[in-house]
């Protein structure tokens, strides 16, 4: 399974989602989501992610371009895997339970905890506005010879994941992986960081999970 590095940032001026991106742009790894699954027409748009974490928060980039964009939930737990959508799954200390965090190229979050697809309970919307987002969309009028190029930045507090009682994630290695989706988009697609080996399409499978390091 593939492992990615999280670096520490310790300044929380960072909360602020340029902020960081700015101040550790030299200093992130990033990462290919580039296994595409459950595939009839090998359409793949190109997405990859960047990772790190705070005193408090943990630190997250997308960068996508894809042809098609579709941005129409709102709504804190909404069906965001319908629109242009980016996930991060995680589970902390080898818990069987993970959390799912799903957002669309808004920041519309849908996070849950549980131990399978079927078994999910969602985060208090309370918590979920806690999430910090910028959303920056390069070029949105797109025709069949273009592509579509965004990016999602996310500070997501500790607080998020409330069924565990998180101070800090430093020298930690957590179980996780990395999505891009779009269901009801004109040409559905499935990406993973780590590659699945299941034969119907199904993120909720955390045996597929790779590994996070949060360094100090």
């Amino acid at each position: 399974m593939k492992q990615c590095q999280a670096i520490f940032l310790p300044n929380e001026l960072y909360d602020n989602p340029i902020d960081w991106e700015i101040a550790a742009a030299d200093q992130l790894e990033k990462n290919t989501i580039d296994n595409l699954l459950w595939s009839d027409n090998e359409y793949t748009p190109e997405v990859s992610f960047s990772i790190a974490h705070t005193h408090k928060n943990i630190l997250l980039k997308y960068n996508v371009s894809e042809q098609y964009l579709t941005a129409r939930y709102r709504e804190i737990n909404d069906p965001v895997f319908k629109d242009s959508c980016v996930e991060f799954f995680i589970a902390f200390d080898n818990d069987d339970n993970y959390y799912n965090l799903e957002f669309n190229c808004l920041g519309t979050p849908l996070i849950a905890y549980g131990s399978g697809k079927d078994n999910r309970k969602k985060i208090e919307k309370r918590l979920a506005e806690k999430i910090k987002s910028y959303q920056l969309i390069k070029n949105p009028i797109a025709n069949q010879s273009s592509l579509i190029n965004w990016e999602l930045v996310l500070v997501i507090p500790f607080e998020v994941f409330a069924h565990h009682n998180i101070t800090t994630l430093k020298d930690r290695v957590c179980k996780a992986n990395f999505y891009k989706c779009g269901d009801d988009l004109p040409e559905p697609h499935f990406l993973s960081w780590n590659n699945i080996s299941y034969p119907s399409p199904d993120f909720h499978l955390p045996q597929f999970f790779g590994g996070v390091h949060f360094v100090s």
